[in-house]
């Protein structure tokens, strides 16, 4: 008896049915049978649908395996089978591909991170299917989060924009119209371009023009914060021209490359954080740069006082053909050590999003 009931169907969510329809058949087929299968989902079905995320998944016309190397699996049991000899690898395309990632994110949306949870809210939000509807509903009704909540509902909506009812998908384009996302955007002028119910593309027009005087006044605040930062940049170089000029009568034309070498200082110090330092340590390599790009570009500056410049003090134009000459010699410098190409410099994560 007790055999039969570790046997009886039901004992596991997932069936060697439903792995099969999930690895085999046409595409719609399968992403039909992977949006059924989250819905209630266990162990073995998460293992699964990463096990055909990963391509480590082979199928017969009867059955599906899952492969550790060259040992295969029953994705329901989880117990070592032999493989049959017409056992074919599984191949997913760009659409099956889109489906199993909003798959395992609509599994993560019980996660105990909130960070998670978020993240697996927005990647719904990117690939609507009303299938997920109920998973989005019991995610909604569980969550404490109010941030996450308010990515829940617009997870929601974009689904709902998606249904076959015209009211759904009205009430969607209504409530879309809060949203100040590009991505949002997208998905309604994907869904206008085929709307044929006049009350709901009005709605849809409605909301695509209330996100782009959203994000109008987005971008012209980032031109303005543009601007801001550019030109802070230039003033700083034009003050040290000036300052150097008026305190000691030299053209520098070498200042430009002094900055450089502080951006360059920067960069090493990134490396060093890479390379020798715990990574998580690595987003404090920035504060440990601005000391050491300083110290870098007044020391370069100091061996050039004490070498060239101060035999040249009272002779602008001496010192502006001289630190010309220094300029080119410090540019060949650094195209030596680090190459013509840009190197990158990267946002620590305090400062990122």
């Amino acid at each position: 008896m007790l055999l039969a009931l570790l046997l009886a169907p039901g004992a596991w969510a997932v069936t060697a049915e439903q792995a099969l329809k999930m690895a085999t058949g046409d595409g719609e087929d399968r992403v039909q049978a992977i949006n059924e299968a989250v819905l209630d989902a266990d162990d073995r079905t998460r293992a699964f649908i990463d096990a055909l995320s990963n391509d480590a998944v082979k199928a017969s016309d009867k059955a599906a395996f899952v492969m550790d190397g060259d040992q295969a699996t029953d994705p329901v049991t989880g117990a070592k089978v032999k493989l049959p000899d017409d056992a074919e690898d599984v191949i997913n395309n760009n659409f099956l591909r889109s489906a199993l990632d909003a798959a395992k994110a609509a599994l993560q949306l019980h996660s105990e991170d909130e960070a998670t949870r978020a993240a697996a809210a927005a990647a719904l939000m990117k690939d609507p299917d009303e299938s997920r509807l109920p998973l989005i509903d019991r995610a909604l009704a569980a969550e404490k989060s109010p941030a996450v909540r308010d990515r829940l509902e617009l997870a929601r909506a974009t689904t709902l924009l998606a249904s076959h009812d015209a009211a759904k998908r009205l009430q969607a384009a209504e409530a879309l119209q809060q949203a100040r996302s590009p991505d949002i955007k997208l998905l309604l002028n994907e869904q206008l371009s085929h709307e044929d119910d006049p009350k709901v593309k009005a709605a849809i027009q409605a909301a695509i023009a209330k996100i782009n005087e959203g994000l109008a006044w987005g971008d012209r605040l980032g031109v303005l914060f543009t601007g801001a930062s550019l030109g802070s940049i230039l003033l700083l170089a034009a003050l040290g021209l000036a300052i150097t000029y008026g305190l000691m009568g030299v053209i520098n034309m070498a200042h430009g490359e002094l900055i450089m070498i502080g951006a360059y200082a920067t960069y090493m110090m990134q490396v060093v954080f890479q390379r020798y330092l715990p990574e998580s340590a690595f987003g404090w390599y920035l504060v440990a740069a601005v000391p050491v790009s300083f110290l870098a570009s007044a020391l370069v500056g100091a061996v050039l006082e004490r070498g060239v410049i101060r035999f040249l003090y009272g002779r602008p134009l001496e010192t502006l053909l001289a630190t010309w000459g220094i300029s080119l010699v410090l540019i060949q410098t650094v195209r030596s050590l680090f190459g013509a190409q840009n190197v990158g410099v990267e946002n620590p994560s305090w400062m990122s999003g």
